[in-house]
């Protein structure tokens, strides 16, 4: 068994108790069930942003511990005022360390969209997310036959949610993309070896249709990385361990995105 098959056979149990502790008409009764969400698609492509989706997470089944002490309020303000143009929370506690009152914390913190980064493969998932304050949610093609996915993506816009798809190769895409995404991200790192390529992103990023905004995940580490996946065709880019591996995230971020505006600035202000 994979990683992956490993944490949605772990996924469906823990499912089966939340919705016996936790009905569904409980959630419904959130203060953020019925707010409106902040459109993720529209602040990756903000030119006043810099397109990263800042990440907090804890750990990871590749990495093990990366900051678990770290603070939901400082790191995810710090992400914010450092120029990020989203936030994507961990809420899976069993192999990330994360929980949903991560999310609920960001959210009470920062006017912007958020990302609920987990392995959604049940709808009351996705009631969760919207109560606990989400905008987005991540739906995995390696982990959802793609009529599944279609119906989770589609009963996510019902609920006003935005839809970020996963894909890690042209199979994945091909066979998942559906009209209910709004983003479509590309993960360098294999889910079954971790591994990292960067060339995964820039071998799909053409088959990408252009009315969905453009995402590259993982293994992004240099400010120059960004500008040539920009200049590929990316919109936005996911950036979490770089930061987390920081004792102070929110610095390492800020120092990063520091850099990348100086880099484009120096591209697009042409030399006397």
């Amino acid at each position: 068994m994979d990683i992956l098959e490993k944490i949605i056979s772990h996924k469906k149990s823990e499912i089966a108790e939340k919705k016996s502790l936790v009905p569904v008409k409980l959630l419904e009764k959130s203060i953020y069930y019925d707010s409106e969400v902040v459109s993720m698609k529209q602040y990756i492509t903000r030119a006043d942003k810099t397109g990263i989706i800042a990440e907090f997470k804890r750990k990871s089944p590749s990495k093990g511990d990366i900051n678990v002490n770290a603070s939901v309020e400082a790191v995810t303000i710090g992400y914010m005022q450092a120029g990020a143009s989203a936030l994507s929370i961990l809420t899976d506690k069993e192999f990330f360390g994360g929980k949903n009152e991560d999310l609920t914390m960001a959210r009470k913190f920062n006017f912007c969209p958020i990302l609920r980064k987990d392995f959604i493969i049940d709808e009351y998932q996705i009631i969760e997310a919207k109560s606990i304050g989400a905008d987005c949610i991540l739906l995995i093609a390696a982990a959802l036959e793609p009529i599944r996915l279609k119906e989770l993506a589609f009963f996510a816009k019902s609920l006003g949610l935005e839809v970020l798809m996963e894909v890690h190769n042209k199979g994945e895409l091909d066979g998942a993309i559906n009209e209910y995404l709004d983003l479509i991200g590309v993960n360098n790192r294999s889910l079954k070896t971790f591994e990292v390529s960067l060339d995964t992103s820039f071998e799909l990023v053409d088959m990408i249709p252009s009315e969905f905004v453009k995402i590259s995940e993982s293994g992004i580490s240099h400010p120059e990385t960004l500008v040539n996946l920009k200049n590929a065709g990316f919109d936005g880019f996911l950036i979490g361990e770089n930061f987390m591996k920081s004792n102070r995230p929110h610095q390492a971020a800020l120092n990063f995105m520091n850099s990348y505006r100086k880099l484009l600035n120096e591209i697009q202000t042409p030399a006397k």
